[in-house]
């Protein structure tokens, strides 16, 4: 029987695909945790007060995850 890579799994290698344009701008993304389709992640470095964190986390990071991972509903960010 054939297994689905684990949601985490989906995450991570999803964020491994955006981790270089968000490090262009200097900033990092760490996965925290998965859980009931929500992904909380920590957003460093120049992410860290930047009035456009909101946007770079909903309208990319979030919007990305959630069409390319099946069961991703919601991106938070935690400090």
């Amino acid at each position: 029987m054939h297994r689905s890579p684990s949601l985490r799994r989906q995450v991570t290698e999803a964020l491994d695909h955006l981790r270089p344009a968000v490090e262009a701008h200097g900033g990092s993304i760490e996965l925290l945790g998965v859980h009931r389709g929500v992904v909380r992640v920590r957003l460093t470095g120049a992410c860290e007060g930047c009035p456009l964190q909101s946007l770079t986390l909903h309208a990319g990071i979030e919007a990305y995850l959630i069409r390319k991972v099946s069961g991703v509903r919601k991106v938070k960010a935690l400090p």
